[in-house]
């Protein structure tokens, strides 16, 4: 029901959209009051806010603002799920969301898609394409793995490829 009324007008009419950020222009509550940005934070990290008696996460509003429809998925092109300026934004495939993740805390090389190979004492380079994973190659010098597996992400993922 709330996304049968909810459109482009109606959201620039209730929200002020400033540099990746919502304001109130026009507020039924006692606890906002006009001008208020919308400051809720998920436990996961996104914005959100409670609108015609729904939850939105606010870069997908500010989506629909600009682009007049709600894809299945948004990416944050710089990895910041609080950074919801609308060139931030864009349309992804679930596959090319998981294209554009940083690099894990698990991570001991430090290099994205680089880990020691102890049995054979040398770098390996491998990459999850298509929801496979691809071995690359294996090399003596971190440096050199890490060039790999950076040209091999460009290669593959192309602008959704990240490599920090």
């Amino acid at each position: 029901m709330a996304d049968e009324i909810l459109t482009q007008d109606y959201l620039q009419s209730i929200f002020e959209y400033k540099d990746g950020e919502l304001f109130w222009k026009k507020t039924s509550s006692t606890k906002i009051k006009i001008g208020d940005q919308v400051s809720n934070i998920s436990k996961v990290g996104y914005r959100r806010v409670n609108l015609l008696g729904k939850t939105y996460q606010v870069h997908r509003l500010i989506f629909f603002m600009f682009k007049g429809y709600f894809p299945n998925l948004i990416d944050h092109i710089d990895g910041n799920r609080l950074n919801n300026k609308i060139e931030n934004l864009r349309h992804s495939s679930q596959l090319q969301n998981c294209q554009n993740t940083k690099i894990k805390i698990t991570n001991t090389s430090g290099c994205k898609n680089v880990s020691w190979n102890k049995s054979r004492k040398k770098w390996r380079v491998t990459l999850t394409v298509n929801y496979k994973h691809k071995y690359i190659g294996e090399f003596d010098y971190l440096e050199l793995a890490d060039l790999v597996a950076t040209e091999a992400r460009e290669k593959y993922f192309g602008k959704f490829a990240r490599h920090h």
